[in-house]
């Protein structure tokens, strides 16, 4: 039985913990610390190269950031376009996208059609991990739970510690075919022993997308409409990546560099994206448009919308920090394209499910939310609503629980950590040890019998 940690020694401990480590914010300012690994512009901090994406969103002329378009790229191509073509041809594009930013260039039809049948046959978790990884110690959170998955592959893997490119490339394959089964089954025993509902454990279709799957997997009937699992096609190619700077990619790069094993790097990944400043952000989202509809009566009234906004905005309402969740971007400034490109489906599905009041709702705010921030605040630049504004909305028609937006982002996302993983390993040949300037000067060491 495990002997629990006493509350008041610990509430005592934190103190001193916490008390110890302030550190003065002028500090910062004095030996010039890059905190974030931002500038004092808001631009990073240039740490590396990368073939893999890029982020557009502002242009550097005579020193200064110009605003301009978003765009996003992946190995040299316009993302809108990867997504234009799917949908002219009616074809999943994930697939495509992964094989893109994992190989570096786009598939032949031949191509294509082997790396799909590939991931299709590989979807299928090995023998008995459903039941000793997954069933024999349930989580809460399905982060946690897909994480601690990734970990325990390393022992189903007969080659974990070859660091070859060729054995690294077929991890990622794996991997990128298993993470939303992974995660389906990992939900399924949450609402089996966490939320006391029926658990389901459908096999995966391999001649199904990574989309059809993933809906199929976590529905008690197994069905979806085309329309469905479209737009969560969609909402998975946008996801896939966005530029080696972004935390988790990031910390791939940090953890592949110390030459660990694929599954170690891959993990910590997954813990990075589980932070709410990063993969969470949609659920704050949601959290905010339900307090939102809460006390704005009359959706079509913009008068009453602006107000509200204001009010949380000027910290008098929601949760009275002044944020409005899903507006702004690091780097995008006049548009997020993953934003425009989700809202071209995203008001077909509320065709279909019968929320276009919602929807609008939602267009309203993506208008007025920059405006209430610009004439509060004052800024210079206008902001415009991020990719988050619109996802978990588009979850929530798809009648995708709360807790499996971030793993979504996930089952997306591990195709962009596993080109990430292979370009550091190829390419990058020194571990990062950035510098911390210690600022506590040196104590004279006082011995047990004399310290109060």
């Amino acid at each position: 039985m495990a002997v629990k940690t006493d509350k008041i020694f610990l509430r005592h401990l934190s103190t001193i913990a916490k008390h110890n480590d302030v550190i003065n914010p002028s500090l910062y300012e004095k030996y010039d610390v890059k905190r974030g690994l931002r500038y004092a512009n808001g631009t990073g901090v240039l740490v590396g190269l990368t073939k893999i994406g890029d982020v557009v969103g502002y242009e550097i002329q005579d020193g200064k950031k110009i605003a301009v378009p978003g765009k996003l790229m992946y190995r040299g191509y316009d993302v809108a376009e990867l997504v234009h073509d799917s949908e002219k041809h009616h074809q999943f594009g994930f697939e495509q996208a992964a094989y893109l930013l994992i190989f570096g260039s786009l598939p032949t039809k031949k191509q294509l059609e082997e790396f799909t049948a590939q991931l299709g046959s590989l979807r299928v978790l090995p023998p008995n991990f459903t039941e000793d990884m997954i069933m024999k110690a349930p989580s809460s959170d399905i982060m946690n739970k897909l994480a601690r998955g990734v970990l325990a592959s390393y022992s189903y893997d007969e080659n974990p510690e070859d660091r070859s490119v060729a054995n690294i490339t077929r991890q990622c394959i794996e991997l990128v075919a298993r993470f939303s089964t992974l995660t389906a089954y990992a939900y399924q025993a949450k609402r089996r022993y966490y939320d006391g509902k029926s658990m389901y454990i459908h096999n995966p279709h391999p001649e199904l997308s990574t989309a059809e799957n993933f809906l199929r997997l976590i529905r008690a009937d197994k069905s979806y409409s085309p329309l469905e699992a479209q737009i969560l096609d969609l909402a998975l190619i946008l996801h896939a990546e966005h530029g080696g700077g972004n935390n988790s990619s990031f910390t791939v790069h940090v953890v592949s560099s110390a030459d660990t094993d694929t599954y170690s790097a891959i993990a910590a990944a997954v813990g990075s994206l589980k932070g709410s400043r990063h993969g969470g952000a949609n659920i704050r989202v949601i959290e905010m448009m339900d307090d939102i509809k809460a006390h704005v009566k009359n959706w079509s009234d913009e008068k009453q919308i602006r107000a509200y906004l204001t009010k949380i905005a000027k910290k008098e309402a929601y949760d009275k920090t002044g944020l409005i969740y899903g507006m702004g971007h690091a780097i995008y400034t006049i548009s997020d394209p993953r934003a425009i490109l989700l809202n071209e489906l995203a008001e077909k599905l509320a065709a279909e499910k019968g929320c276009l009041e919602e929807f609008n709702l939602y267009k309203k705010i993506e208008r007025i939310a920059p405006e209430v921030l610009y004439e509060l605040h004052g800024k210079k630049k206008m902001i415009c609503a991020n990719v988050d504004f619109f996802s978990g909305f588009v979850y929530t028609m798809l009648g995708i629980p709360r807790e499996l937006y971030t793993p979504l982002f996930a089952i997306s996302r591990i195709a962009g950590w596993c080109a990430h993983r292979i370009e550091e390993v190829s390419a990058g040949g020194r571990i990062y040890r950035p510098a911390y300037k210690n600022v506590l000067e040196p104590k004279e060491y006082v011995p047990m019998n004399k310290r109060k």
